[in-house]
């Protein structure tokens, strides 16, 4: 009879097999992907930056330069940016502003004016919070960097999360309003944009409770719903924020943006991240393109993580458990069939 080390010895051995195969599998899917990737936004009317992130570290990049404006994109930096303050200050979201009417531009995007038609407006952060998270409101973003984090320090605070520092904030909604030019000067590159999304929903940016609100208004985002959203299979869930708008002298699109946090059904989850600079057409067709993107993206990576589960459950279904027994010297060891 062999002894006991020699079971275990070959259970590590098929173990490593089987792990060492999921990554190289998982090393194809990316490389495969990245070149399909590449193929495909070469020849469209605009420049198109790809970031993907999936949990654990694997990352793919395309067109990933640091100058796509992020037009409304940044209020998810101003989220953040909003809470580690009111962490500091020991203040929760039931925090109440009272904003005068008359100080709030009603030719802007802006549900918030919408539903409220007091002179005097009371609405806590909470609230503010969703109207530029789910509904990308413009006045609210505004009442934020007057009152909570400028801009200055919104580029600051989260520049901390994401060390690399390949975006830059100098604006808010109304100078971009007042001199459209000033778009150019918001900018990311699109893995930069991911890595602050991903950390948001794998690590700890700010005090868990408001995390996870900010983490809920990105699933309840109700804008570019034909662009990354339009691209996912059915079951999967997505947390994102927008951004878009302005057309420049040359009669393009300024930005065109999307990008998020995508849950897989059955296991594994991705960050994807879609900036389109200089659009020359019709901003829907720069929806569909992402969408197109996104399609190619989650079709490869739901594939190779279907496929690495039934290699784990075949792996573990090589092993076995010597039944146990008064005499059995091997009892709860594993041995190969």
């Amino acid at each position: 009879m062999k002894p006991p080390l020699f079971y275990v010895f070959c259970a590590v051995l098929c173990l490593c097999a089987c792990t060492n195969s999921s990554v190289r599998h998982e090393a194809d899917v990316f490389h495969g992907l990245e070149k399909e990737l590449a193929e495909f936004v070469a020849d469209k009317p605009g420049k198109i930056g790809v970031a993907v992130i999936v949990d654990g570290g694997d990352t793919l990049t395309v067109n990933n330069s640091d100058d796509y404006p992020l037009m409304s994109m940044f209020k998810l930096h101003q989220a953040i940016a909003v809470s580690r303050v009111l962490d500091v200050r020991g203040i929760g979201f039931d925090t109440v502003f009272r904003v005068d009417r008359r100080s709030l531009d009603p030719d802007t995007w802006s549900p918030m004016l919408k539903e409220h038609d007091e002179d005097e407006i009371v609405v806590s952060v909470r609230e503010l919070l969703d109207y530029i998270l789910v509904d990308s409101d413009n006045n609210a973003s505004n009442i934020f960097f007057d009152r909570v984090a400028s801009v200055a320090s919104t580029d600051s605070i989260v520049r901390n999360i994401v060390p690399d520092g390949r975006f830059r904030l100098l604006y808010t909604e109304s100078e971009m309003k007042a001199e459209h030019g000033l778009a150019y000067a918001n900018v990311s590159s699109p893995l930069a944009y991911a890595v602050m999304v991903s950390r948001l929903f794998t690590d700890s940016v700010v005090s868990a409770s408001k995390q996870e609100f900010i983490k809920d208004a990105m699933r309840r985002c109700s804008t570019g719903e034909s662009r990354i959203a339009a691209g996912l299979g059915a079951g999967a869930v997505f947390a994102h924020r927008t951004g878009s708008g302005y057309i420049n002298d040359r009669g393009e699109v300024v930005a065109v943006n999307d990008g998020g946090y995508v849950l897989i059904p059955g296991g594994g989850a991705y960050t994807i991240v879609v900036m389109v600079k200089d659009f020359a057409g019709p901003q829907a067709d720069a929806d569909k393109l992402i969408a197109e993107v996104s399609r190619r993206v989650y079709g490869r990576l739901a594939n190779a993580a279907s496929t690495a589960l039934r290699s784990s459950s075949s792996c573990l279904s090589r092993l076995m458990i010597v039944p146990s027994g008064p005499n059995n010297m091997m009892q709860g060891m594993p041995v190969m069939p």
